[in-house]
């Protein structure tokens, strides 16, 4: 599986080194029949999860615009129960959001234990795109950095797996992306100008995702840089990476629904023997 993880500060990162497309030897019916495979894992895996309350999950999704975090969610979210997954989707703060500090309106949507968040842009706006325009003063963004370490260990300390990926495409790619969406009917409602004026800030965007990155990775909140020029690889890394997180927590799960059900049927056997009880004592 072709995809880079960065799982502790202060690495060297430059996105362009890293190739965006699938490896040799991956075709899409490998990954068709892999994904569907995944999925089926991440089900049971989620319902361990939800049913021990012992971890929660928050998957962070970051990208250029048409690097596919919509599709993302579609299509691998779609594999978990809707029962415990919270989809949010971080654009340009409300009025009452600017009146906080910049992680209230995230932390206001963090995972219950047994449940996912699922963030479509996240706090990491606060260090990318107020960087690039100069949204707020350099010395006030880039304190940022050091409060969303913080919070990400504040939720690792109360059960939270944290999986944070930027999901990798090129220049010439994300352009065919935009250009296909004014073709296609079923995508117009996506159009925006504002996409392709960013793209005037690709190399100013780079810097920015690679000092975020590079700062914010840690082992309990690693960075994964997902080949994303093809859709289907996209999607299979990103499942892969998500089950292979869960299923190392597994166990422990199990241990705790094990004494859940020893202790559900201890109480239905005292429940039955109070029954039988109150039963004879009206024959007696």
């Amino acid at each position: 599986m072709s995809r880079t993880v960065f799982d502790k500060p202060g690495a060297k990162i430059r996105i362009d080194d890293i190739s965006a497309e699938p490896p040799k030897g991956m075709t899409r019916e490998k990954a068709a029949e892999r994904f569907a495979t995944l999925g089926t894992e991440l089900f049971a895996l989620q319902d361990a999860m939800f049913g021990s309350k012992v971890h929660s999950v928050v998957v962070v999704l970051q990208g250029r615009d048409g690097a596919g975090k919509d599709g993302t969610i579609k299509h691998v979210v779609g594999h978990l129960n809707p029962r415990g997954v919270n989809v949010v989707s971080f654009g340009v703060p409300t009025t009452e959001e600017r009146e906080h500090d910049f992680l209230w309106r995230v932390h206001r949507h963090a995972p219950r234990r047994g449940e996912f968040s699922i963030f479509n842009r996240s706090h990491y706006e606060d260090v990318l795109v107020v960087r690039v325009h100069d949204l707020a003063p350099k010395a006030l963004w880039k304190e940022r950095y050091g409060h969303i370490i913080d919070f990400e260990e504040l939720l690792a300390e109360h059960g939270t797996i944290v999986l944070k990926y930027f999901l990798h495409i090129t220049n010439k790619e994300q352009k065919e992306r935009l250009l296909e969406r004014e073709k296609d009917k079923k995508t117009a409602w996506k159009l925006n100008p504002n996409d392709w004026k960013e793209r005037d800030h690709w190399d100013d965007y780079t810097r920015a995702y690679e000092e975020a990155i590079s700062r914010t990775a840690a082992p309990h909140a690693p960075w994964t840089i997902v080949p994303a020029n093809s859709k289907w690889y996209r999607n299979l890394v990103i499942a892969e990476s998500i089950v292979e997180a869960l299923r190392a927590r597994r166990k422990s799960w199990e241990r705790k629904l094990d004494e859940m059900g020893r202790g559900g049927r201890a109480g239905l056997d005292e429940y039955r023997a109070q029954i039988q009880a109150k039963g004879a004592r009206k024959k007696g």
